[in-house]
């Protein structure tokens, strides 16, 4: 399941892009990016090809938004892409479904691109399929992807941890003391950092594959939308970093 709407989603941007100056521009470019995302899920339904030549008529409005609001490293990019053809998208988004495929990964200004195409496809597709969640995979049930970020939901007197696929928005079930990376259930290896700024994020480390993920505490913050709490809060990653600890999944916009 997906549990946060794209409407949620711009809303919760804009709400942070208003507390925090830091990192204001980059929320304001995720809800433009959003909404793009939010037209082509809506599009979606009024079609019956849902394959990935669907997401060619949408590469247009994908580049003018980044020509508006993006960094000037995204807009470069979007200039080059402009020239692209139909076929050379289609083989870049069908590496971005399959990326274990590909001879090498692509460059992270074309990842971007690649995924924020992706994303609404795959999210749309995944909320038309049932998906088993109770075997607490470390990948998604649905497409396979790394979790992008965890979200712990109240539930009795404390609170049940979730993963959030990196792609399609599937959550799903995770036990709370095991890293999604490697496995590992040792609490003494697996430190959690949290800062008095955001009380509600958790950086969850493990000292045996070095990876990190965040976690969303809707326990202490009702109001957070994880992928968009998360991108909010790079700041956090700075401990991570100083600590030798790398992203399990850096988010759309590379962080």
């Amino acid at each position: 399941m997906a549990g946060f709407s794209f409407d949620r989603r711009i809303a919760r941007a804009g709400e942070l892009a208003e507390k925090h100056a830091a990192v204001s521009r980059l929320l304001r470019f995720y809800q433009e990016l959003a909404r793009f995302q939010k037209s082509v899920c809506e599009s979606l339904a009024s079609l019956e090809d849902h394959s990935i030549t669907s997401l060619l008529p949408h590469v247009p409005a994908l580049l003018s938004v980044v020509k508006q609001a993006g960094s000037p490293t995204l807009v470069q990019t979007a200039e080059e892409l402009a020239d692209f053809s139909q076929e050379e998208w289609l083989d870049m988004l069908s590496g971005g479904w399959q990326p274990e495929q590909q001879e090498q990964e692509l460059p992270l200004e074309i990842a971007f691109f690649v995924h924020a195409l992706l994303q609404p496809q795959a999210e749309y597709l995944a909320g038309r399929t049932s998906s088993p969640t109770e075997s607490s995979p470390p990948l998604c049930p649905f497409c396979n992807s790394k979790p992008q970020v965890g979200v712990l939901r109240p539930e009795g007197d404390g609170a049940k941890r979730f993963l959030i696929c990196s792609l399609c928005s599937t959550e799903w079930a995770f036990r709370r003391v095991v890293c999604p990376g490697c496995g590992e259930e040792n609490k003494d290896h697996l430190p959690v950092f949290i800062a008095s700024e955001f009380d509600y994020v958790r950086v969850e480390a493990c000292d045996t594959c070095h990876t990190y993920i965040k976690s969303i505490d809707l326990s202490k913050n009702g109001h957070a939308v994880p992928v968009v709490d998360e991108l909010a809060t790079v700041s956090l990653n700075l401990w991570a970093q100083e600590n030798k600890y790398s992203k399990l999944s850096p988010n759309l916009f590379g962080v």
